[in-house]
């Protein structure tokens, strides 16, 4: 006679699940409602069907927003990944030291996203901003307000400088959680530095960089407020990325029907791109780092 199963626990279960529903699940529900109608007014609405997807895939200022958006998560990526690998690397690993660098590295964390625009709203302007007037000085007549190279660059910068810690705090705690018999077995072998990361940090990294990676890169494909308070999305289009066009669309304009439509599509091309790059992360790690790792007692063959 099997014995009866206490189903209770799942009332715990229940919060959950209210919250959920409130937060997530009806804000959902009703931005698809929106999407397929067109809202005359409050209580005249006509249903449309797909118009408002078909207008907006169609939208060449979406396409040049979304092909910004790809350019700059990539490039966010391509540069707060490996300084945040190398300031882990360099930070104490013991004593008041490591303390003391966690602290002072985990400050950019602290500031709020709108404090975080002003602060570099500030900083980078050509006439009284520090680091403006020094590069205006060094002849390279910078101006982030009027030139949009200089805008992009200093949009990006900014971000570099807001989240890399995050990259570097998560690396630091995988490079402690490395036991210390592979490095034992390193020294053993006569391993030199780089041989030790790259057959043995590295390859342990792979877990904390996949989550790394997949945070930065949902974080800096929805960037909004930082760019906002900077540029306001100029000058002309430069810094407008897709964050940046809905508010335009469903705030500036009030098209609530096109402005639902496209972040139904905002959303699908996050999940979409997040499920490519954690597949292909899950692929590379799996028939690289690891099996190279496991040849060689960790250090494989280069020496010295």
């Amino acid at each position: 006679m099997s014995k009866p199963v206490n189903q209770r626990a799942w009332l715990l279960v229940v919060p959950v699940v209210i919250c959920v529903s409130f937060s997530a699940v009806l804000p959902l529900m009703t931005v698809v409602n929106y999407s397929v109608q067109d809202i005359i007014g409050p209580e005249q609405r006509v249903f449309v069907g797909t118009e408002w997807f078909r207008s907006v895939l169609r939208d060449e200022e979406l396409h040049g927003a979304l092909l910004r958006q790809v350019i700059f998560s990539l490039c966010v990526l391509l540069a707060q990944i490996p300084l945040g690998i190398g300031l882990a690397l360099a930070m104490p690993e013991k004593g008041w030291r490591a303390s003391a660098s966690l602290v002072v590295l985990a400050m950019p964390l602290l500031i709020p996203w709108n404090v975080v625009g002003t602060i570099w709203q500030i900083y980078a302007r050509p006439d009284i901003g520090l680091a403006g007037r020094a590069l205006n000085r060094l002849g390279l007549s910078y101006n982030y307000t009027g030139n949009s190279v200089d805008a992009w660059l200093t949009v990006l910068v900014m971000d570099v400088w807001h989240w890399t810690p995050l990259v570097a705090l998560l690396c630091y705690a995988g490079l402690r959680a490395i036991p210390d018999a592979y490095y034992q077995a390193a020294r053993i072998d006569g391993a030199s530095r780089l041989a030790v990361f790259r057959y043995i940090q590295l390859p342990k990294l792979r877990g904390v960089l996949m989550i790394a990676v997949l945070l930065r890169f949902m974080d800096s494909f929805m960037i909004y407020t930082e760019p906002f308070v900077l540029t306001g999305g100029g000058p002309g289009n430069a810094t407008t990325f897709l964050s940046e066009y809905l508010t335009q669309k469903a705030v500036g304009q009030f098209d609530l029907g096109p402005a639902a439509a496209f972040s139904l599509v905002y959303f699908l091309i996050i999940l979409l791109f997040c499920f490519v790059l954690y597949n292909w992360m899950q692929r590379v790690g799996a028939g690289g780092p690891d099996s190279a790792a496991g040849t060689g007692g960790g250090t494989g063959g280069p020496h010295g």
